[in-house]
């Protein structure tokens, strides 16, 4: 693995900072990340910002085949460079693209079994790609990603803390959240101003309890954080749901949910039952 300040130098390179660029400088990380995700022989992974290749190096001689995607058009022919350097250009597939417009299902469908997907996630579309994730499960059964320690403690909050949110709830809805690893800002290069951690979301066994109109669970939970100072009557008759507040007051009721608590103090399960049931009366 070159390091990256050398190699961006050498080609007249930045890191472009409105594509979340920083790249890892120690080859250990993300070998150990590697290891610890348990990709084996048979797995395909699609990675997220392949960068220059710190992740995608690793993951290619431990699994059956590598996707990486790179939305960096400057980058690819330096990644090529580097997967060929390693020996390993063979086992994987550079594509140059948005993760935003990707079909998972385009890659997932020459393959049997379900795709493991990996990355160094850019912070300003974190949120927007874990989304994504959670709408491609089908085809993906775990992802291991590194984010900023901000998002990665936003992702594993408990119900009533204060870093409990809309994205919390919809990823536990459906998964599992397992801390992997933390890593220093100065592992990094350029160094950003924050620590990152590696976490696994994996969606074997889940959801505990499944939501009648999964769409609309996700619809109630991003209309009661959307307002979150206010409880649960009024954010819900904010607009965002399109649903008379009588309605929402007895579906509320009829859930054995008090109307003056917060969207954070509702567990997941809570969630789901006060979807179905105004789902049902909605439709009355």
């Amino acid at each position: 693995m070159t390091s990256p300040r050398t190699l961006l130098g050498a080609n007249e390179l930045h890191a472009k900072k409105q594509l979340g660029q920083n790249f890892l400088t120690d080859p250990c990380i993300p070998e150990m990340i590697v290891e610890k995700s348990g990709i084996g022989s048979g797995d395909v992974v699609f990675e997220i910002g392949a960068g220059l290749g710190a992740l995608t190096i690793p993951a290619a001689r431990a699994a059956k085949k590598v996707y990486a995607l790179e939305r960096d058009k400057s980058l690819v022919p330096l990644l090529q460079n580097e997967l060929e350097a390693a020996g390993v250009k063979d086992k994987v597939e550079v594509i140059q693209g948005d993760i935003l417009r990707m079909d998972l299902a385009a890659v997932a469908g020459t393959h049997e079994g379900k795709i493991r997907v990996m990355g160094n996630l850019p912070y300003n579309i974190s949120s927007q790609i874990l989304i994504w994730l959670v709408r491609s499960r089908n085809l993906s059964d775990k992802g291991v990603f590194m984010l900023q320690k901000e998002l990665a403690d936003r992702i594993a909050a408990p119900p009533a803390s204060k870093d409990y949110g809309r994205l919390s709830a919809v990823i536990q809805y459906c998964a599992t959240v397992r801390r992997v690893m933390s890593i220093g800002s100065g592992q990094f290069f350029p160094k950003p101003k924050v620590d990152s951690e590696v976490i696994e979301i994996s969606f074997e066994g889940k959801p505990d309890q499944a939501a009648i109109d999964e769409e609309f669970l996700f619809q109630v939970i991003k209309a009661a954080f959307g307002q979150r100072r206010k409880n649960l009557k009024n954010s819900l008759s904010g607009g965002q749901l399109g649903i008379d507040s009588a309605i929402i007051m007895e579906a509320l009721s009829a859930s054995s949910i008090d109307h003056q608590r917060r969207a954070e103090t509702l567990t997941i399960k809570e969630f789901v039952t006060l979807s179905d049931t105004l789902g049902a009366m909605r439709n009355e």
